[in-house]
């Protein structure tokens, strides 16, 4: 059995990946760590979990096959440098620290990024992963054919409206009930941070020079879920443009092409992402939908720690949504 540790276990995405391992066939949970929370039951926060004997701990079990970091941005680099993590033990960061290339190699950890859509075989063989973000992972899934050849040479206007739990667990002035229901907004306009890791992959895919991306995320008044919409020009046909969808992704077990329009309740608590093409002329669509804690980050966090200890990508990973 593959023994994981979660540090940071009071958030979304560690409730997200509690719920997961388990029930994964092929873990047990050594330790979940949670300063705020030490020695209270796992379902004093995560409430559905209610029936579990899981307890959060102020120490961390750094011995183990592996460990899950679920905290804020900038601190998984500080605990890598803090605690001595074992050579044997993989690490599985879901924050930004080490996304970009220019920060994937800290303390002697060479960290992968985790899109296995597009870097599977490097994941099979890595210690340490950096977990993809949620936008940029819908946004990723949606443009990577293209990318492979050669077609994003012209600007991509990208629309994606995210669900308040992206922010986070701790309540802000734009995530609370009152001021998210019923309300929406855009923010960070051609500056959101996942802009950098977008463009380092699609760049690495299309080896000539990436169009523009022009980025507005929105802020929806619904809990989980991206839906993007991305647009650019092309020439080729609709048969010929869906056609290399389906040839990139025959083999990647969690992404769907749709033929009729898609909407976020089809992939709400599951690992998956759906993709649907329209053509207009020379302009060419995108929709992308996928669960952002899951595909987006928890779920997409497991697939990876598969993938590294070689087991198939899904499993623990058959979760089926509801339409309703």
């Amino acid at each position: 059995m593959i023994k994981a540790t979660i540090i940071g276990g009071a958030g979304y995405t560690a409730g997200e990946l509690l719920r997961i391992l388990i029930n994964h066939p092929e873990v047990t949970i050594d330790s979940i760590v949670s300063s705020s929370q030490a020695d209270k039951l796992v379902s004093t926060v995560h409430h559905d979990l209610l029936g579990s004997q899981l307890s959060f701990t102020a120490q961390a079990n750094l011995d183990v096959d592996v460990i899950f970091l679920c905290m804020g941005h900038g601190e998984s680099a500080k605990f890598l440098a803090g605690n001595d993590v074992p050579t044997t033990t993989k690490v599985v960061d879901l924050s930004q620290d080490f996304r970009w290339q220019e920060n994937a190699i800290k303390g002697g950890r060479k960290f992968i990024y985790g899109l296995p859509e597009v870097n599977k075989a490097a994941i099979q063989q890595a210690d340490s992963i950096a977990n993809p973000g949620c936008f940029a992972t819908g946004i990723q899934l949606g443009l990577l054919p293209l990318a492979a050849h050669g077609l994003l040479t012209n600007e991509v206007v990208i629309n994606a409206i995210t669900g308040s739990t992206g922010a986070g667990q701790a309540p802000t002035a734009t995530t609370h009930f009152s001021w998210r229901n019923n309300n929406l907004s855009t923010y960070k306009a051609f500056k959101h941070q996942h802009l950098v890791e977008i463009g380092e992959t699609l760049a690495f895919l299309q080896k000539t020079d990436l169009g523009d991306l022009s980025f507005i995320p929105l802020r929806g008044d619904f809990s989980r879920g991206i839906l993007a919409t991305l647009y650019t020009h092309c020439s080729k046909s609709l048969e010929e443009v869906n056609a290399i969808y389906k040839a990139y992704y025959a083999e990647q077990p969690f992404v769907f092409i749709a033929e009729e329009a898609i909407h976020l309740k089809q992939v709400v608590n599951t690992n998956n992402a759906v993709l649907q093409i329209q053509k207009d002329g020379e302009k060419l669509l995108i929709t992308s939908a996928i669960d952002n804690l899951l595909k987006g980050a928890s779920g997409q966090a497991i697939q990876n720690m598969n993938l590294m200890f070689g087991l198939e990508e899904t499993t623990g990973l058959n979760l089926k949504g509801s339409i309703f």
